[in-house]
């Protein structure tokens, strides 16, 4: 039997005021909110696009765009997820941003064919989304935790070295590793240990956020941000569809197949989450025809983010933590978020701003950022215990994907076409223990941890 609003918000919040999925905060208080899980997602949001503008060599004008871009398209995702038009969209309080999963295969795809070649293979893999949200049931069985947490930690370990060149002022700086860097970036890191550790609450979900302003204002004083290209910016862009082009190579398509296989089983568990905390069932069909719409939410939006000249979205599971913290799980809110990025993705004087951050606040964000995502593979992989099979695995899928990551010479003398694809750390790793999940049978085994 259906439990009613009240019910629902006994079984998840006691003595406290929480708003479910379909009911209405008041506007300021809505507006605030907003606002906050805006917050919560900003980082995320800029982060990959300012990593693969630099790899494409951009100058500050074009990377304001493409940051704006990223937040205009993250909004526009966040709206299709949260309202539902049609099958497309869950219906839930999950919001949409650039995804971290698909930094490794763009910069690849920079560093060859520039941003066109980024923005083709984004769209060109993107049905992959829309057609696995009609088997979600299959794609739990054949990508169980084991499979897609490995996945997720060689993406966050290869990304270690980004983090690090940013660090210490970034590819190519004259004074890369100056002690004036490295300070700067353990400060930036310092200040979001601290929120992190010590902050409660809000404090601890922006923690990276927190980081990123106060080492940015920092390094204002120090002459370190150059505020021309900022006041140059204008006050309002025009979005310019397909503005640098697309293109395609076949070599490169099974590692961003692979990414929207691991951002689907992502999604799955995001949205699950979402559903959990908001007071909604998630053992009934209903629960699966929302996996199923934001599956395709997925796909949708990042077909329109290539359009658009971003990289591809999908859901932000940090939101999570603050609808538990707000206890609020109203779309409405989903919808105010839209609402606030899609405005700021209208100003270029908001990527102006991010597009001048220093090289080591970037760095001393993303080393933080990059370890947190190496961790959460490793929670996806233990999630239901720490068994000798999944050990196994996960053990010799990292010793292929990261040994390949270090030294991708070594497929050098196989075919063309196969050393381009296996010249990728994280695409041999994911074959590796996709394979291994395959044969080696599943038994009752006792679980180490």
């Amino acid at each position: 039997m259906q439990k009613s609003s009240e019910q629902k918000r006994e079984m998840y919040v006691e003595d406290e005021p929480f708003y479910g999925l379909e009911e209405k905060p008041p506007m300021i208080e809505t507006l605030l909110l907003g606002l906050q899980h805006m917050l919560a997602m900003f980082v995320g949001i800029i982060t990959p696009p300012l990593i693969i503008a630099g790899v494409a060599g951009l100058n500050a004008a074009e990377t304001g765009f493409f940051v704006s871009m990223a937040l205009m398209v993250s909004g526009v995702t966040t709206y299709i997820q949260v309202t539902k038009i049609g099958p497309v969209g869950s219906g839930l309080l999950a919001v949409h941003g650039t995804s971290f999963t698909f930094v490794p295969m763009a910069i690849a795809a920079a560093s060859e064919g520039g941003l066109p070649l980024v923005l083709g293979m984004g769209l060109a893999t993107s049905p992959v989304e829309m057609i696995l949200s009609r088997f979600i049931r299959q794609t739990r069985k054949i990508f169980p935790p084991v499979v897609t947490g490995t996945v997720v930690m060689l993406i966050g370990l290869g990304l270690m070295e980004v983090g690090i060149t940013d660090f210490g002022g970034g590819a190519g700086a004259e004074n890369y590793g100056a002690p004036q860097n490295l300070i700067l970036g353990l400060f930036v890191l310092t200040i979001i240990i601290i929120a992190n550790r010590f902050g409660k609450g809000l404090i601890k979900v922006g923690a990276v956020a927190i980081g990123l302003i106060v080492g940015y204002i920092v390094s204002i004083p120090l002459g370190l941000v150059n505020m021309t290209e900022v006041a140059n910016a204008g006050w309002f862009t025009i979005p310019q569809p397909f503005k640098y082009g697309m293109s395609f190579q076949l070599s490169h398509l099974l590692p961003w197949v692979m990414a929207y296989i691991i951002t689907t089983v992502e999604s799955i568990g995001d949205l699950t989450a979402v559903a959990e905390v908001s007071g909604e069932d998630v053992a009934n069909e209903q629960h699966i025809e929302r996996l199923s719409g934001g599956i395709m939410a997925d796909g949708v939006g990042s077909a329109i983010a290539a359009v658009f000249n971003s990289l591809p979205n999908s859901t932000f599971s940090q939101n999570i933590g603050v609808i538990q913290i707000t206890k609020v799980g109203s779309k409405v809110v989903g919808i105010a978020v839209a609402g606030i990025l899609f405005f700021l993705g209208l100003v270029p004087k908001i990527g102006a701003l991010v597009s001048v951050m220093p090289n080591p606040v970037l760095g001393g964000a993303t080393i933080a950022l990059f370890g947190m995502v190496a961790t959460s593979g490793m929670k996806i992989v233990t999630k239901n215990g720490l068994t000798d099979r999944k050990i196994f695995i996960l053990s010799i899928a990292l010793s292929f994907g990261l040994g390949v990551t270090f030294r991708p010479d070594v497929v050098a003398q196989l075919p063309e076409v196969i050393s381009t694809v296996l010249s990728s750390g994280i695409t041999v790793g994911a074959i590796i223990a996709i394979g291994l999940n395959l044969l080696l049978p599943e038994k009752d085994e006792k679980k180490i941890c």
